[in-house]
């Protein structure tokens, strides 16, 4: 009975001994493969660490060699597409507040209209001032656009009967006040020598340059009026769209 007891002992004794081998070449194989993954680890995060200050140098780089287009310029400064024989007596009759060339920068483009006490006839007619069926407001402050605004004069200068006429004649100042509405914010260096189409459909042609711009004929007073969604330029004449 002693001699198999002291068997059993001696059994289990090689037993727990090499469990314990076991557990130790485990732990070693671990330990091993874990200074391995931290080892690759820092490889990898010096690496992307050598290579990211060369690649922000060089969209820095890339940024610094971007030249700003009319737009960037213009929102920079409201003055700096300005053309049109004009302006001067623009800015000398509205030198400040909402209605002057930085003030109308500030708000959308038939809000900015109504503000500028040059386009009153203008604003009447978009607004359904003149004809109640007739209101342009929220669509022009809600998109992007090019606007040919008359001036009060060329509004003075149509007939009498013909502005009687569209106070209830609303598919014809519907079409009138669109004819003069372009998609878009489009500064003078964008429409010089071009044609452009309306919102009613049919084109405009724009010609000249600088000073002497003109559409359909219409001069140009002063245009690249920055708004906040729009390019305002204004005209000498009510634009009437092709007879159908």
């Amino acid at each position: 009975m002693i001699i198999t007891k002291r068997r059993n002992l001696s059994i289990l004794g090689i037993a727990a001994v090499s469990m314990l081998g076991l557990a130790g070449c485990a732990g070693d194989d671990a330990a091993s493969e874990t200074s391995e993954t931290s080892m690759a680890a820092e490889s990898s995060m010096a690496s992307e660490t050598s290579m990211a200050p060369e690649s922000s140098m060089a969209t820095e780089s890339s940024m610094a060699t971007m030249e700003p287009s009319a737009s960037a310029d213009a929102m920079m400064d409201p003055t700096a597409n300005l053309v049109g024989a004009g302006c001067e007596d623009y800015s000398a009759q509205v030198p400040d507040g909402d209605g002057s060339v930085a003030g109308m920068a500030l708000s959308p483009v038939a809000t900015a209209a109504s503000n500028n006490p040059m386009l009153t006839q203008l604003t009447a007619a978009i607004s359904g001032e003149l004809n109640p069926d007739v209101d342009l407001v929220d669509t022009l402050n809600g998109g992007e656009f090019t606007v040919f605004a008359p001036v009060d004069t060329a509004f003075e200068a149509l007939p009498a009967d013909t502005v009687e006429g569209l106070k209830t004649d609303t598919e014809t100042l519907n079409s009138i006040l669109t004819y003069h509405v372009v998609e878009g914010k489009m500064q003078p260096a964008d429409i010089e020598g071009t044609t452009q189409t309306t919102l009613q459909g049919e084109d405009l042609e724009v010609t000249g340059s600088g000073d002497d711009l003109m559409v359909n004929g219409a001069s140009v007073i002063c245009g690249g009026v920055q708004t906040s969604n729009g390019v305002v330029y204004l005209i000498d004449t009510v634009m009437m769209p092709p007879a159908n």
